[in-house]
């Protein structure tokens, strides 16, 4: 092609393409100072941007279960819980000296750590943990730990009896006597400061509480949100250290793509840019990253790879062909317009819709990569191509006559796909994988698979400490709150019919499949009716009439958590034996039964609170949301593709080898063990939002040769592989490498998606490689006009 010589534009669309091209190329220098500048004003802004992390971001709010649990969530305990829990290592148990003295310090540290409602701090040492006892004088309550005690025999005997009790031995003491747990629960407002609660600083203050107390003789176990939040921000670190290393594999595969070091530096600062942007953005406007969050940054870097190795890839083959950096630069703006700014659009499409799923975390995550791609359109549209301009013809030198021969004889005998007998092959491969993958997606599963915090390790210490808390008491970190909403009552807790039905659901969910203990006010009145009776556990039962519950009304006493002033509302907890999916659905869907065959006056029960219920609203809206976003995404690509091809048949071509992948997806996840869940459901859509790219680069090159050039279907789609599939491979092959290493992170929810996304960027590559042209041929999209194939395969491709 001459150097001056650009394909005349025909459409009124071209025509305008090609005068932007034009005045951009023209006005370059102004155009791209003014771009600097704003880049330097922006890099400044992000060096500010901050972690905000934020229980409340995590529920679902609109959903039916939270609405109960936000309006008891101030009464009574939430899910937003720190559990401390002291154990004695040394020799006999609990009831020691030295042990008291340890976890009365810890107590006090836990209360007067900043965000704790000190109302609802939970240990022998409170005042609100108290015993029952019947004496010859009537019933006597005190607290288990009176404020003058001394650590004297007589005293540590009294402790001894008053725990036992108390019945705390399961709950606040582990079933061996041999550690102690404080509990307490965290406000999303500081009321020290008024602002949001910063849980990287509750997770540092209680590590400080671990090293401050922990010896040979103690061991503190500390598990809940804030700590996880904390050893998340910890794993930063880690974070940072692969995102260098892909950021390391990316830069040498483009040098050794391009040979160019210039290219390979144009094409990684301009990748850069929009991450850039996006963070000076976020911070101007007083917004943070979530921890959860902080992969999309990468996202969006390779995203800008995928997409800047197309353009420099048309540029380097313009040159190569004679034309100046200058036209070279304006006509990749101009061959790559319609294609990248649709595959751009597409994947802000797949960011936008997952903010479908009614969680604000997911809204937020949505947002911002959402607001990095089309902060990317500029970026990579008007940025790059003035980098271009700038680049000497001395960095299109690799396009060698050698290589490009040896690339492009592959690339012809791929083309044979686009022929009846191989497309055929491959379509019934593609069937044959598509029945596989919606054989194992079946056994795909909603919610979180393990016990303790899926974002981190098996083997961190949170997941450690879990167990240990888990296999020593009767209760966990895993509850599920149910509201009894009474009505009117003066005291539902003196109401037979009120206190019976609270007992049947009390023994209904002892029997229930993943349950370890239920804790109600009725079971606590059982135990000091007994009480009342010489401690005869036949005595362990509701008397029917106000003045016999009377005997246990103690029970009923606020401060214990298990109700409100008059038993307006009773608060029955249930503790889980871990919080999977499976066990969650079983456990709710129980619940759901007995509130159903329950018809008891002036008694209604709502679900659900506690980290449970929380999981569970989760769970149904990540269910509900998946089909809806899915066909969402699917259904405005398809939209998109025929408004730009105006053919069912290209949107076929393009759809569907996406459909097959993130059936595909699916099965994977269902192999691996990963549940569908929030941290995991956006990247199906990032996967189906950032594969849509290869196959629209691959049709719309393939449609340009057989309408313009009349080509037939194989050496149409010989000439799109040769322009565009060697580009396509590399950025496949390149961003699959780099988000592949997440795979070793100690952060298991980063290791999650790097597996995931690296087989959504490489099969998304090979199934518009290998399907899309089968597909076009079986769905006959042909030539205009026939062009025979020459009898031998021309010179250079073999």
């Amino acid at each position: 092609m001459s150097p001056d010589l650009a394909p005349k534009p025909h459409t009124r669309l071209e025509r305008l393409i090609a005068a932007c091209a034009h005045g951009l190329i023209r006005w370059r220098v102004p155009v791209g100072l003014l771009l600097v500048a704003l880049t330097v004003a922006l890099g400044y802004a992000a060096t500010r941007t901050r972690f905000d992390a934020g229980f409340n971001k995590l529920i679902p709010l609109r959903h039916e279960y939270m609405s109960a649990f936000l309006k008891h969530s101030k009464s009574f305990s939430g899910a937003n819980r720190v559990l401390v829990n002291v154990r004695w290592k040394g020799k006999g148990d609990i009831y020691n000296a030295e042990f008291l003295r340890v976890l009365h310090a810890v107590t006090d540290e836990v209360f007067f750590t900043p965000g704790v409602n000190r109302a609802q701090v939970y240990s022998l040492f409170t005042p609100n943990v108290k015993y029952i006892e019947v004496t010859e004088n009537g019933f006597v309550g005190e607290v288990v730990i009176p404020s003058r005690f001394s650590a004297d025999a007589g005293g540590l005997a009294q402790v001894r009896s008053n725990v036992a009790k108390s019945g705390q031995i399961g709950n606040l003491v582990s079933n061996d006597l041999k550690a102690a747990m404080v509990r307490a629960d965290l406000l999303e407002v500081d009321p020290q400061t008024g602002k949001n609660l910063d849980y990287g600083a509750v997770a540092r203050r209680l590590d400080e509480i671990r090293a401050r107390f922990a010896s040979p003789d103690i061991e503190i176990n500390i598990v809940g949100f804030a700590k996880v939040v904390g050893d998340v921000m910890e794993g930063m670190t880690t974070v940072m250290t692969f995102f260098a290393i892909a950021f390391g594999v990316t830069a040498l595969m483009l040098w050794c793509y391009s040979r160019s070091l210039r290219l390979t530096v144009v094409a990684l600062l301009v990748a850069l840019l929009p991450v850039v942007w996006l963070l000076g953005i976020l911070s101007l406007l007083g917004y943070g990253i979530d921890p959860m969050s902080v992969l999309v940054p990468f996202l969006i870097f390779s995203i800008g790879v995928s997409h800047a190795v197309q353009m420099t890839n048309a540029w380097k083959q313009d040159v190569a062909a004679g034309m100046s950096p200058q036209q070279a630069a304006g006509q990749a703006f101009r061959k790559l317009a319609i294609p990248g700014t649709l595959a751009l659009l597409t994947n802000a499409l797949g960011f936008m819709v997952i903010m479908l799923i009614d969680i604000p975390i997911v809204h937020e995550l949505g947002m911002t990569a959402c607001l990095g791609v089309m902060l990317m359109i500029v970026t990579n549209k008007v940025m790059l191509p003035i980098a271009l301009s700038l680049v000497p013809r001395g960095a299109a030198a690799s396009a060698r006559p050698a290589a490009l021969a040896a690339r492009t004889g592959k690339w012809w005998k791929i083309s044979a796909l686009a022929e009846p007998g191989p497309g055929l092959v491959t379509i019934a491969l593609a069937l044959a994988l598509l029945a596989l993958g919606v054989h194992f997606s079946r056994h795909l599963q909603t919610g979180d698979i393990g016990a303790g915090a899926p974002e981190l390790r098996a083997d961190s210490r949170y997941n450690r400490d879990n167990a240990q808390i888990t296999s020593q008491y009767s209760i966990g970190m895993d509850t599920l709150s149910v509201y009894a909403e009474t009505s009117n009552l003066d005291e539902a807790c003196l109401n037979w019919p009120v206190m019976s039905a609270v007992e049947r659901f009390d023994i209904y969910m002892r029997g229930v499949d993943g349950v370890r203990s239920v804790s109600t006010v009725a079971g606590l009145a059982r135990r000091a009716v007994a009480g009342s009776n010489e401690g005869n556990p036949r005595w362990a039962a509701l008397p029917r009439t106000e003045a016999a519950l009377r005997t246990g009304a103690r029970s009923a006493n606020p401060d214990l958590g298990f109700n409100d002033e008059g038993c307006a509302t009773i608060h029955l907890v249930v503790f889980l034996r871990d919080h999977q999916g499976a066990t969650l659905k079983h456990v709710v869907s129980e619940v759901q039964r007995f509130i159903a065959q329950e018809h008891t006056p002036n008694i209604r029960f709502r679900l659900a609170g506690g980290n449970g219920g929380v999981a569970a609203a989760t769970n149904e809206a990540v269910e509900h949301a998946e089909v809806q976003m899915l066909a969402s995404i699917f259904g405005a690509i398809s939209l998109l593709c025929w408004l730009t091809f105006r053919s069912w048949k290209a949107v076929l071509c393009i759809i569907v080898p996406l459909t097959v992948v993130s059936i595909l997806c699916n099965a994977l996840m269902a192999l691996l063990g990963i549940g569908l869940k929030v941290a995991t459901l956006p990247v199906i859509a990032l996967g189906v939002g950032v594969g849509v790219d290869y196959g629209i680069y691959l049709y719309e090159r393939l449609q340009h040769e057989i309408e313009r050039n009349g080509a037939s279907l194989r050496e149409a789609f010989f000439e799109a592989m040769r322009q565009r599939g060697t580009a396509a491979v590399f950025t496949a092959l390149t961003m699959s490498i780099g988000v592949g290493t997440w795979a070793v992170s100690a952060l298991k929810f980063q290791a999650d998606m790097g597996v995931l996304l690296a087989f959504m960027f490489l099969v998304n590559a090979l199934g518009a490689i290998f399907l899309l042209p089968a597909l076009a041929c079986w769905f006959d999209v042909r030539a205009k006009r026939e062009v025979r194939l020459p009898a031998a395969v021309p010179s250079g491709l073999n």
